[in-house]
């Protein structure tokens, strides 16, 4: 059974993806259920809630204004709450009440702009698809919004797009920043989403060059390269100097990497720059996108797919969240700890 979990617990889903995107930008965050959904986001899938606060509200959905469409009185409630606490703009994101009952969000933003005279961004998540998916979304929504179409020449900036808790497993990620703009001779650095707010957004169609650190990201990136002709890359570099350590204990071995495909990418570079003769596969539970992709890399969607190339691939070492050798206790090989806070909310801080 596709969707069925024995051992491993519920990855984060799209709606907490979306809403780690608007977190850190200062508009207000609309979470359009009946309080559920909003309760898990900010208790288990949105780390910063504990340290740095932000204006999400859940909806307050009640069965008949779902079942009767009622979408006038979440504008109602979004203006009470624009008065009440301000914001630079609103993002509505859906989750499974309103794609069950078919809510029309480019209507809704519509409605809501009339309403309230305020930017409305809306993300159209489900539920029943992963983080990824509604960071992607969400992403391509914040730079197609507020991004302006400037001409003149490229500033020495780079932007990095794809920073979340969810994909970095650290919420503090200023050192490692400030570290990326040294070593690449950067003026200037965006990471998008925490650190760099709607300002810096605004400006993403001057920077020299965007950094991907999640295929999240990767839409957004390409759209801007359409729109300004700014090149991108992928790479993750957020991991500490112990976990790169305990990585490189693998060079030389076959190895299997899961995590998303920028922090897997990464480990399998490190590898390979240190013992040629490596072996490396790299696998993820989340997009992985073609550009990026080397043979062999493979997408995993079901649990038993998971023990079988792990128990089955032959291989001396796996590198990934703890959470997944509670599926794989039977592996005699070596394990070495990535986390992906997705997956399990352990953290690399």
């Amino acid at each position: 059974m596709k969707g069925l979990l024995k051992y491993l617990s519920p990855f984060a889903p799209d709606q907490s993806g979306a809403q780690a995107v608007f977190y850190d930008l200062g508009g207000i965050i609309v979470i359009s259920d009946a309080g559920g959904c909003t309760g898990n986001i900010c208790g288990f899938d949105e780390p910063r809630w504990f340290g740095q606060k932000s204006r999400i509200f859940s909806a307050g959905l009640r069965d008949m204004d779902a079942i009767l469409g009622r979408d006038d009185r979440l504008v109602e409630k979004l203006k009470l709450a624009l008065s009440q606490v301000g914001g630079e703009f609103a993002a509505i994101i859906g989750t499974p009440v309103p794609a069950v009952t078919a809510t029309d969000y480019r209507a809704l933003k519509s409605l809501a702009r009339k309403k309230t005279g305020m930017t409305i961004l809306a993300v159209e998540c489900k539920g029943t698809a992963l983080y990824d998916e509604g960071a992607e979304s969400a992403w391509e929504e914040l730079f197609t919004t507020f991004t302006k179409d400037e001409s003149g020449e490229k500033e020495n900036t780079l932007g990095i797009i794809g920073m979340t808790p969810l994909d970095l497993s650290i919420t503090h990620p200023e050192a490692f920043v400030k570290e990326i703009g040294r070593e690449g001779g950067f003026d200037k650095v965006f990471p998008y989403g925490m650190g760099a707010g709607l300002e810096e957004i605004e400006k993403a169609g001057r920077v020299r060059c965007n950094l991907v650190v999640s295929p999240a990201g990767l839409k957004a990136a390409r759209m801007l390269k359409e729109r300004f002709k700014t090149p991108y890359s992928m790479g993750f570099p957020f991991f500490k100097s112990e976990e790169k350590e305990a990585f490189l204990k693998a060079a030389g071995k076959k190895t299997l990497v899961i995590h998303q495909q920028a922090a897997a990418n990464e480990i399998r570079k490190m590898l390979l720059e240190a013992d040629g003769t490596s072996k490396v596969t790299v696998a993820t539970w989340f997009r992985l996108d073609k550009e990026f992709a080397c043979e062999g890399d493979l997408r995993l969607e079901t649990e038993d797919r998971f023990r079988d190339l792990v128990l089955n691939g032959d291989f001396d070492t796996v590198i990934g969240d703890p959470l997944f050798k509670r599926a794989i206790k039977e592996f005699k090989g070596n394990y070495i700890d990535a986390a992906h806070y997705a997956v399990s909310g352990y953290s690399g801080e």
